[in-house]
């Protein structure tokens, strides 16, 4: 006998609003139906009417975990629309920012997929590297959340104290080493929960379009910080980690080996942060008419930008953007089919969903 189950759009097991409506045999759920569109705020309409540089602040609430990496997304296509190229050392500090963004990210939903696994204890230590992640981007821009870093042709704001991040470095991945990779990884309760489970093939990773770690766990190496690099991402030197299982331990460690690729990155943008100005000086900017477009790989994947602009005008005509959550939702259906009831909330978090900023 089949029957419906819906979770959501508010449930213990959900993060933020949506509604996964599940058609069960049983406890086995056979197939799975996703209902967006209960948070919905009209940030892309707000920016039609907001200038240039509030636009900047306005895109920055579109995620609070991922606000730099929406910023910087946007500048690159207004700079591409003014013809404006930063200073070196303006994009090494784009990449440090971007790269403890993710570690904040990452180890923030570490912690989340601890305590649904029933790992309260690793739920806490992982919330306590985050308090030092979000202590080192206090110290660089003022702000635990939203960090106002980007504009056009450049950064607000410099780095004056790279010691006090390396050593939070250390810090973090002397944890990662010593208790966080070791447990997720050897620890039976994490396998039995995670191994096997919400499994998502490459083949349908490629056909419904998933990216970021959701696509890296499905044994697709696709990351646009190695394939189409930005700010000062080329100069660096970093491995792309891949799984090939898909299931939710997979994604669980791709994610903890970025953490690990991420110091290597922030441990060399660091060590040759070149010196300079951090912004183009420019009294008015000069847009010209047209559309730009701007890709940026965020914590949760690829995200893009298209902003259209008059010449003579001081707001945009049109800011479109496509987050990574809205290509990686649909593959939630896939997942959860053949799963047991009970192994559906954590397959929805191992998407690391963000479905307030798909809700726009």
């Amino acid at each position: 006998m089949s029957y419906r189950i819906p979770m959501g759009p508010f449930h213990p097991g959900l993060e933020e609003p949506y509604k996964l409506e599940m058609i069960c045999t049983g406890e086995t759920v056979t197939d799975a139906k996703l209902h967006i569109g209960f948070n919905f705020r009209g940030i892309e309409h707000l920016a039609e009417t907001r200038n240039y540089i509030q636009v900047i602040a306005l895109m920055e609430r579109v995620c609070g975990i991922c606000s730099n990496i929406h910023t910087l997304t946007l500048c690159q296509a207004m700079e591409r629309l003014t013809n404006l190229t930063p200073p070196p050392r303006a994009q090494y500090i784009r990449v440090i920012v971007a790269e403890l963004e993710r570690l904040h990210s990452h180890v923030l939903w570490a912690g989340i997929a601890a305590k649904l696994m029933g790992f309260k204890t690793m739920f806490m230590t992982c919330f306590e590297i985050r308090e030092k992640v979000m202590d080192v981007l206090q110290a660089i821009s003022g702000n635990r959340v939203n960090y106002a870093m980007n504009r056009i042709g450049g950064v607000n704001r410099d780095i004056e104290d790279p010691a006090s991040i390396l050593k939070m470095l250390e810090a973090l991945e002397r944890e990662m080493l010593r208790t966080i990779i070791p447990i997720f990884t050897t620890s039976t309760t994490a396998r039995s929960r995670c191994a096997g489970v919400g499994v998502l093939t490459a083949a349908k990773a490629a056909s419904v379009g998933v990216v970021g770690p959701m696509a890296r766990a499905s044994g697709l190496s696709q990351d646009l910080r190695r394939a189409a690099p930005y700010a000062a991402y080329e100069e660096m030197e970093f491995d792309v980690p891949v799984q090939t299982e898909g299931d939710v331990r997979a994604r669980l460690l791709v994610r903890a080996l970025e953490i690990m690729e991420s110091c290597k990155i922030l441990r060399q943008a660091l060590g040759k942060l070149p010196p300079g100005e951090i912004f183009v000086p420019v009294e008015k900017y000069a847009f010209i008419t047209g559309t730009a477009t701007s890709r940026a790989e965020a914590p949760r994947g690829e995200v893009m930008y298209s902003v259209s602009w008059r010449e003579g005008s001081r707001n945009p005509a049109r800011v479109h953007v496509r987050t990574p959550t809205y290509a990686n939702m649909p593959a939630v259906r896939w997942m959860v089919q053949g799963a047991r009831l009970a192994d559906t909330p954590l397959i929805q978090a191992s998407i690391d969903p963000c479905y307030s900023c798909t809700d726009r």
